[in-house]
């Protein structure tokens, strides 16, 4: 597998507490990776310095070779690099349709412009309209994004993560809040992009389950390092895991 993600002793402190502490990581293409650990354990910060939103103290990001350690987050996503959030973050008062067709459009250079002139951008809303399809929200296209579902919202993140067409998208904590049967979705979901699109999604989350049914290899992060890495398998009879994990939830 060729590697699309690298990062070199990264490193980010927030006054005493070192957040994230020399951590290298290798992401290649087509391998659905999942980061866990305890609580502070630094993946959130892990994800912010990969995509843009934070800036390393020490240490180099390369995404598909390059160094885009400095380069802005919008810069980030041109190039191929996306990530959800923990926290719900779509646009509620625009239609369920109007919230994908944003990144779209900025894809295809028309960011400057406001939703007003969209009409004869045709090609943009046929995609738009077929990213909903995957997503399962066609049926929902004209009404305001705040008005769905917990679950359907999370779908609706999902459509706006990789309208962007990412070739490496990141999600912060995808189940979070969901029950059973919408994790269950959500999850399918995540596999069919992968497969349909050739999208590699790097997951963090703290639900054990999501994570062992989900992932192909997992990376655990304790205080700001990488504590250990592996298979699922490999995860969940490694000795050291299961001391920070107490042998709770593995």
């Amino acid at each position: 597998m060729s590697e699309l993600l690298r990062t070199e002793g990264l490193a980010k402190r927030f006054g005493e507490l070192r957040a994230v502490d020399g951590v290298d990581l290798a992401v290649p293409a087509g391998r659905l990776t999942a980061i866990i650990g305890p609580n502070g354990a630094g993946k959130s910060t892990l994800i912010n310095l990969v995509t843009g939103a934070l800036v390393p103290d020490t240490g180099r990001v390369r995404f598909k070779g390059e160094d885009v350690t400095r380069l802005p987050a919008h810069r980030r996503v041109q190039r191929g690099l996306s990530r959800s959030f923990q926290i719900m973050n779509i646009f509620p008062r625009l239609t369920v349709l109007e919230n994908v067709l944003l990144p779209v459009l900025a894809r295809r250079g028309r960011a400057g412009r406001p939703l007003a002139p969209v009409a004869g951008e045709r090609a943009a809303l046929r995609e738009a309209a077929a990213l909903l399809e995957a997503v399962g929200l066609a049926d929902r296209a004209g009404q305001p994004a705040g008005a769905l579902a917990h679950g359907d919202q999370r779908l609706l993140e999902l459509g706006i993560a990789v309208a962007a067409a990412p070739e490496l998208c990141f999600l912060d904590e995808p189940s979070s809040g969901l029950t059973p049967a919408e994790r269950a979705v959500v999850l399918d979901l995540i596999r069919r992009l992968a497969r349909e699109r050739r999208t590699t999604f790097v997951v963090v989350e703290h639900d054990m389950d999501v994570v062992f049914a989900l992932a192909e290899w997992i990376v655990v992060m304790n205080r700001g390092r990488v504590l250990a890495e592996g298979p699922p398998a490999a995860i969940r009879d490694d000795r050291t895991v299961r001391e920070v994990y107490l042998g709770e939830e593995l």
